[in-house]
């Protein structure tokens, strides 16, 4: 089993919390995590009719015969389970990591821990292989290096590369679901991301949301796939499809909640400036986009039309997810004036803000580097951060650090 980085944070919040809930795509490694739980835990899966049926036919009476160490996956499909739960642990509400929830489809999920366990647990994310984690390397230093607000020069002496340059490129082609990239077969990568797509339409899309025209939501998908990394334009997304914008945001929204999307929404706080209030987005595995763009092979992707938009969203997403496996919040945004500035990405943590670009290349254009700079002056940011494919880490300017994507 591939080492994941979420598990110390993880373990940590079985320590605080009487119930954690583990969100994340479908197929991502959440059970084989869970079944390497410290001690011995009783697993129900709600997707196994058995299981399910011991669980609800009287969930006050199943919570007061397995009262801790219980693990419900995909809990979503049980929602009767919430308010007993919410009983279970307020009889005891001092003891710890007695239960453990499991979701790969989060707007069902998200509402019922919303209604009925509002402090009573804390919530994660684990996402599919990050770049070291699919290496079996140890996670990043500049992820607490960032969150501390480190110097330039401290951010430097730890960001040298990690992987050569064809790995971080295949990563970055193949993307992170742990059973393809375990399977060198690349006739079996192809038909299982195939088969995937085909699973989260029926099994996440459809439970969820049966009244949905899957036909018309796999053509919605198709079309995120060329607009993945832009401004979206819901109105153009509408007129394409043939539906209605509020349509089109509810699709939205499903895509997110089921974590095949990531939204970024514009920053708003720059008071002097015009800013651009369009969200972006992007479909968060690069390998399942590249199939759905039908790029056959790594080469090929390097000289795509829409190569650096997606390299723009993968190193998003490796940020995003070293961030949330070290346990570090951030939200993300994207920033751009109606005068022409951007930024590809602002990241906002606990008492700070981190400016980055994002470059395929090893260089970045002074334009690029004058908005960067001029974003760290205005917000008295510790460092603003580039990211690209230079063999080194460099220092670009007083407060603005290029490092390798390799070091991530």
């Amino acid at each position: 089993m591939l080492k994941r980085h979420l598990h110390p944070h993880f373990d940590h919040l079985l320590t605080h919390f009487p119930c954690v809930a583990l969100f994340g795509v479908r197929q991502c490694g959440k059970t084989t995590l869970l079944n390497h739980l410290p001690g011995q835990w009783h697993y129900f899966d709600m997707e196994n009719a058995a299981d399910r049926q011991q669980v609800l036919a009287d969930p006050d009476l199943f919570l007061r015969l397995h009262s801790a160490a219980v693990v419900i996956d995909e809990a979503q499909l049980a929602p009767p389970l919430f308010p007993a739960l919410r009983v279970a642990i307020d009889r005891a509400r001092e003891k710890k990591g007695r239960f453990v929830l499991s979701g790969s489809s989060s707007p069902e999920l998200a509402r019922n821990v919303a209604e009925s366990l509002a402090g009573r647990i804390a919530l994660t994310e684990l996402g599919p292989l990050s770049l070291p984690e699919a290496f079996a390397l140890e996670p990043s230093p500049i992820f607490p290096l960032l969150a501390e607000r480190a110097s330039p020069q401290q951010l430097m002496d730890a960001a040298s590369p990690r992987v050569e340059l064809r790995d971080l490129l295949t990563h970055w082609f193949q993307g992170g679901y742990p059973e393809p990239w375990l399977n060198t077969d690349p006739e079996f990568r192809r038909l299982w991301q195939r088969n995937y797509f085909d699973t989260y339409l029926l099994r996440d899309v459809g439970a969820l949301f049966p009244t949905l025209n899957r036909d018309r939501y796999r053509q919605f998908i198709q079309v995120l796939s060329q607009t993945s990394g832009q401004i979206l334009n819901n109105a153009d997304i509408a007129r394409t499809l043939g539906v209605s914008e509020p349509t089109v945001r509810d699709w939205l929204n499903i895509a997110h909640g089921t974590y095949l999307w990531r939204h970024i929404p514009a920053w708003d706080r720059s008071p002097h400036k015009q800013l651009v209030r369009h969200p972006k987005g992007y479909l968060r595995d690069s390998g399942l986009l590249h199939r759905l763009l039908q790029i056959p092979d790594a080469d090929s992707l390097s000289t795509h039309p829409q190569a650096g938009r997606s390299w723009e969203a993968y190193v998003t997403e490796q940020l995003l997810r070293g961030f949330a496996n070290a346990g570090l919040p951030v939200t993300p945004f994207h920033y751009r004036t109606r005068g022409g500035a951007e930024i590809d990405l602002i990241l906002e943590g606990d008492c700070w803000i981190l400016p980055v670009e994002i470059k395929l290349g090893t260089r970045i254009e002074p334009r690029a580097l004058r908005a960067l700079e001029e974003f760290v002056a205005d917000h008295d940011c510790p460092l603003g951060l580039v990211v690209g494919n230079d063999e080194k880490p460099r220092r670009l300017s007083e407060r603005v650090v290029s490092i390798p994507a390799s070091s991530l």
